[in-house]
Order: structure tokens, then sequence, then C-alpha cells
């Protein structure tokens, strides 16, 4: 299992990467192999408010649908497109092209603080 030293994780299986004020967040390698082939992404509006642990997409997979929730709190600047019409992008490429959506936060960085290292998140999944 991929868990990047330089990102974020969240206990929701959501990982993390700051960009100054902006998190881009997507879902951890261990979360898009436990949900299987995922055949619809939900992305949410750009605009749109939301709170650390706010339901803000959801995945469906050919096993189930699961909620995301968002790992850090502000307002969504930017939404994946290109899970419309690829979704299987958060199998192939869960930290990369894979991302879900961009949320800006503000100065007191939204919640990151709370969030777990990679180290953390590793233990998290190991048991």
């Amino acid at each position: 299992m991929d868990v990047p030293e330089d990102l974020r994780y969240s206990s929701d299986h959501e990982w993390v990467r700051r960009e100054g004020t902006r998190m881009v967040v997507g879902i951890t390698d261990y979360a898009q192999d436990a949900l299987g082939d995922v055949v619809y992404v939900e992305v949410p509006g750009t605009g749109t408010a939301v709170a650390a642990g706010e339901r803000v997409s959801e995945v469906e997979s050919t096993k189930s649908v699961s909620d995301i929730f968002a790992p850090v709190g502000g307002t969504v600047v930017d939404a994946n497109a290109s899970l419309g019409d690829r979704p299987e992008l958060l199998n192939s490429d869960p930290y990369g092209d894979g991302w879900i959506l961009v949320i800006e936060v503000g100065d007191d960085g939204g919640g990151w603080d709370a969030l777990m290292d990679a180290a953390a998140y590793r233990s998290l999944t190991d048991e």
C-alpha cells in the first residue's frame, strides 16, 4: 500500500496535499483498493463552503457507494472534472490525476494540524 510521506491523512481515508492555503484532496490507495473498481464520482460545485468532517462527494464502485468527507474546512475552489469521464483514475492514480477537489482554507489551516502524518496513517490501516 502506497502512503506518500508528504501528505496528511484523515481517519476516513482521504489524503490532503497542502499548496499554500489550498488543500488538494483525494482518497488513499487503501480506500481505492477497498472500494474496488470505481465507476462514478460525484464532484462538488466550486464555491461550496465545507466544514471538516462534512460529506463533500460520493464514490460509487462495483462493490459499494461511499461518502467522501472534507478532511479540512473551507471553500471548494476546484473539482476534478476528468473524473466524470474517467472515474477509474481513483484506482489507477489516487495520488495524482485521481484527485477529487481543492479546498481553500483560512489562516487557521482549516484543520490541517489535526490530520495524521504518513506514519500514523500506516498505523491506522495496519490495525
